[in-house]
Formats: structure tokens, C-alpha cells, sequence
């Protein structure tokens, strides 16, 4: 793979991992170092990073939200940028880091700090990095799920599918409602479990509907849930998070499946 970039610098760039990345698909980590080091970017990964805190916050715990966020800004405050995988983690840090520290001055200058430098991962190799992808192909038909947060949060919708459309062998081919939900949502699936099914289901006919062998997204929470209720269903169709895909590491079982599946 020959990385093309026309970027000038090399900005120190924080990969935030994520708990699911960390927990259920390293593979992820790995594929965006690749990925932003082909950008040029000097990768660090700071070790004491935890949860974003967004379980929390969206649960109402303010304070626990607070002390895990406390926590990531500490760790993450000298990087250039801070990077992660997953729309949903991103916007937290970006968009509801300095609501958590509004009655705290100081606390909300470093938040305010830290936000304005956190991205998702696709659209800061697209948007600030200008990112000209990598020299790999793929041999077969994906469609693209727009996770909720990135797309209505953080406006992620262009971004992947510019990287997509230069991977030779690739043919997207876009689902009816690419940008309804999948029933993830965190514990809204866990409230909620045949609400989140029902939309699952809606979301898998789409899928299927479009031909294609493999679905894609920037979210591993999407992709787990998406993945889930495929092979409950008896679907052939794999599952990758997008950066497996543009980082050309798609050697390994797609999420859900075993090395003898």
C-alpha cells in the first residue's frame, strides 16, 4: 500500500480507542494508526484513557460523566488533535464536554480546549488532513449505515463515501435510508430490546435489499448491533467498521463471525 497525502505537517495526533474498539475489535485501533500515520500524523495513545463518559451522561450521571471526562481531557489536553473511530464518542467529546463544565470555570477552558481539537475519524483525514486514501482495493459490493451521531451531530455523511469511491473493486451501493437508525443507541437497547429488534430488522431488510456482501460503518456500536441480528437471521452478509476497509486490513473474521465462520 502507497499512502498519498497533502498534508504538510505531522501533528501528534491522540487516538481515542474507545471502550468497544478496546474491549470487542482491536482491529479498529489498529486500522486507524495505519490509516493516520499514512497522513502523516505522529500517533499517540495516551494510556490512562477510559470511557468518554457518554454511557453516563446520557443516563443522566452528570457526575460521573464528569469525573471520566475529567480523566480523558487530562490525558488527551497535549495532543494536536485527538482522533476516534466512533461518531458517537467523538461528538461527546466535541459537542458535550464544555455543557458538563459550564459552573466550572477553569475545568471548561481545558474542556472547551480539548473539544475544539477532537474529530471522528474519517471526516479528520478528510476534512483536515485531506487525506487522498490509500493505494489498496477490495473485491466486493458494501453499503454504508450513517451512524446517528455522526451524521446528525458532527455532519459525517460525504466523508466515507469519498474514501470509498477510491478503493479499487469497491461498489457501494447505498441503502433506502442510510440514515435511519439501526437500534443500537447504547442502553437504549438494552431498555428497550424489542423496539431496538424491530429496528434492527428494518435495518438488515435494507441491507439486503441492496445485493451487497459486506455493510460498512464508522460506529462499532451500530456494527454490533447490525451484525448481531444478521446472523441471527442467517444473513451471509460480513460486517466491517470502514477503517478495516480503507486501511486494506480485512485478513481477519468480519465482526461476529469466528475463524472457522
Amino acid at each position: 500500500m502507497t499512502p498519498v497525502s497533502t498534508h504538510p505537517a505531522s501533528p501528534t495526533v491522540g487516538l481515542f480507542v474507545t471502550c468497544l474498539v478496546d474491549l470487542f475489535r482491536p482491529s479498529v485501533g489498529f486500522a486507524s494508526v495505519a490509516l493516520l500515520e499514512a497522513a502523516g500524523c505522529r500517533i499517540v495513545v495516551p494510556p490512562a484513557q477510559t470511557c468518554c463518559g457518554q454511557p453516563a451522561y446520557n443516563a443522566g450521571a452528570s457526575e460521573t460523566a464528569a469525573e471520566l471526562a475529567r480523566n480523558v481531557i487530562v490525558s488527551f489536553e497535549n495532543c494536536d488533535y485527538v482522533v476516534a473511530p466512533s461518531g458517537s464518542c467523538a461528538a461527546m467529546i466535541r459537542l458535550h464536554y464544555p455543557r458538563l463544565f459550564r459552573d466550572d470555570p477553569q475545568m471548561k477552558f481545558r474542556a472547551d480546549a480539548v473539544s475544539r481539537k477532537c474529530w471522528e475519524l474519517v471526516s479528520f483525514l478528510v476534512d483536515e488532513m485531506h487525506f487522498e486514501g490509500l493505494l489498496n482495493d477490495f473485491d466486493g459490493d458494501v453499503t454504508y449505515h450513517d451512524g446517528c451521531s455522526g451524521l446528525r451531530e458532527l455532519g459525517i455523511r460525504d466523508q466515507p463515501r469519498d474514501l470509498m469511491g477510491k478503493i479499487a473493486g469497491l461498489d457501494l451501493r447505498e441503502l433506502s435510508a442510510p440514515d435511519v437508525c439501526c437500534g443500537f443507541g447504547g442502553a437504549f437497547c438494552v431498555k428497550y430490546p424489542q423496539i431496538s429488534q424491530a429496528m434492527a430488522d428494518n435495518k438488515i431488510d435494507d441491507i439486503t435489499a441492496t445485493g451487497a456482501d459486506t455493510v460498512l460503518a464508522g460506529d462499532l456500536g451500530c456494527l454490533m448491533q447490525i451484525a448481531g441480528r444478521l446472523q441471527r437471521r442467517g444473513s451471509p452478509v460480513r460486517v466491517r467498521h470502514i477503517a478495516e476497509v480503507l486501511a486494506g486490513m480485512t485478513d481477519h473474521p468480519a465482526i461476529g463471525e469466528t475463524k472457522e465462520s
